[in-house]
């Protein structure tokens, strides 16, 4: 991910404002503010083709759908002026049953989210796309920000997410993919997919083989990356969303 450069609006922007203020205040290119916005089934067809265009597995209608009526918080996407920019779906789960054995089937419910667990401590993003001709702008940022926030709320231990690794099919013959993921790491080999959360403060914690044997860009696998909640408290339970959704109805 590249650098972001920020330029004053007609307005200005003060020299002691925090390029965090900047970016949020600064319009993407010709259309308007990036924002997260929770998934609707109208953007299905927004995300099907940004999926189309990062070569990653698409969903079906029927998995979006289910997993909205499982856990609609955790289905986010970044818009611009009606576009969509990035997508991220995310489940909880108890996360000692899967670890480094898991497969993206078997942790999802094969894509349903049938696995969501109020009671898990941990946050997983099964899925995170985004238009790779426009990194940069911030909507990756946004997406991994709004995890972060609704870990905190539930009071969950840690968000963890298995990245793609796209650029792989190029380099199977040479290396592993754990080696891949190292040089990826020491700044030899360019993968957004990869870099983007280490920016975000994520810890690369291994490979997992054999994850998604339909994502052919990456011989199958994905990295395992995890941020730990600083502000978990392991004496409180997990907050249950779906208990206070049922108050305010």
């Amino acid at each position: 991910m590249g650098s972001i450069r920020v330029f004053p609006g007609a307005g200005g922007i003060s020299r002691g404002a925090r390029l965090g203020d900047a970016w949020r205040r600064s319009p993407t290119p010709g259309s308007g503010v990036a924002a997260v916005r929770p998934t609707r089934l109208e953007h299905y067809a927004a995300i099907r083709a940004l999926q189309r265009e990062a070569g990653a597995p698409a969903w079906a209608l029927k998995q979006l759908e289910s997993r909205l009526a499982a856990f609609p918080e955790g289905q986010l996407v970044v818009e611009c002026a009606g576009e969509v920019l990035a997508t991220a779906s995310t489940l909880v789960v108890q996360w000692d049953e899967y670890a480094l054995d898991h497969t993206w089937k078997s942790i999802t419910g094969d894509g349903f989210f049938t696995t969501h667990d109020h009671g898990g401590r941990t946050l997983f993003c099964a899925d995170f796309v985004m238009d790779s001709a426009r990194r940069g702008l911030g909507a990756g940022r946004l997406l991994f920000q709004a995890e972060r926030r609704l870990c905190r709320r539930l009071n969950l231990r840690r968000v963890i997410a298995a990245a793609r690794l796209p650029g792989y099919r190029r380099h199977m013959a040479a290396m592993t993919p754990e080696g891949y993921a190292k040089r990826v790491i020491w700044g030899d080999i360019a993968e957004p997919s990869l870099r983007l959360p280490l920016a975000q403060g994520f810890q690369y914690c291994g490979v997992i083989r054999d994850y998604l044997p339909e994502d052919r860009e990456s011989g199958g696998h994905a990295a395992l990356l995890v941020w730990l909640n600083p502000l978990y408290t392991p004496g409180e339970p997990p907050a249950n969303i779906e208990a206070e959704r049922r108050k305010c109805a």
